[in-house]
């Protein structure tokens, strides 16, 4: 895996593009200093969320007894289904929150969801070095950070439909990642020979014989 191809996979699992509308409409009540504030300090969090389970999430695995090729197949599902509700986005009505907004729901579940932790998770466990994966959540919150920011104008400039457009095609390429993360970890659970009854136990096989009498 290069920098660069670990980096374009988390900027679009963070869908930054696709949160501008929903940032907009959450801080539309607040002055452009403020939102900007807001914003950085819940991309802070964020960011602090994705670094935890980069180094973090292996140990969370082993206490849970859960293998990473699961992990990798149970990714692989989720962030198909977020990339589905991004091709084809359901139609709801945004409710703005009374109070300012504090990690819920801008930091999470708008940048560091699911998808993106699940993602910073299975990445970390195929690189050999998970100091190696800042460089690559780091740029990617950057770019992330960088389109939010600037919001108002990129939602002026683009356009309603502008926005939905560039929304799909991310979700185009995020289902493209969950279906490699599936296969991924299809593929390894056949072969490590794992019994799918007991996690991490590998199948062994015993012919009996019978005698007749």
């Amino acid at each position: 895996m290069s920098i660069i191809s670990v980096t374009t996979s988390l900027f679009f699992v963070l869908n930054s593009l696709g949160n501008v509308p929903f940032f907009v409409g959450i801080l539309s009540s607040y002055t452009v200093k403020r939102q900007r504030r807001i914003i950085i300090r819940e991309m802070l969090i964020a960011l602090l969320i994705l670094v935890c389970f980069n180094f973090f999430g292996n140990e969370i695995l082993s206490v849970l007894g859960i293998d990473h090729c699961v992990v990798g197949i149970a990714g692989g599902t989720l962030l198909f289904l977020i990339a589905l509700s991004m091709i084809f986005p359901k139609k709801n009505h945004l409710k703005v929150p009374n109070r300012e907004p504090f990690v819920f729901p801008l930091a999470i579940p708008a940048v560091a969801g699911p998808g993106a932790i699940t993602a910073v998770m299975i990445y970390s466990q195929q690189v050999h070095n998970t100091a190696w994966m800042l460089l690559p959540i780091g740029l990617a919150w950057l770019c992330s950070s960088l389109i939010l920011l600037a919001s108002s104008n990129i939602k002026l400039f683009l356009g309603q439909k502008g926005l939905i457009a560039c929304e799909r095609l991310g979700g185009m390429v995020i289902s493209l990642i969950a279906v490699q993360m599936f296969t991924t970890g299809v593929m390894g659970l056949f072969e490590k020979g794992l019994n799918p009854c007991v996690p991490g136990t590998p199948i062994h096989v015993e012919k009996q014989t019978s005698s007749i009498r």
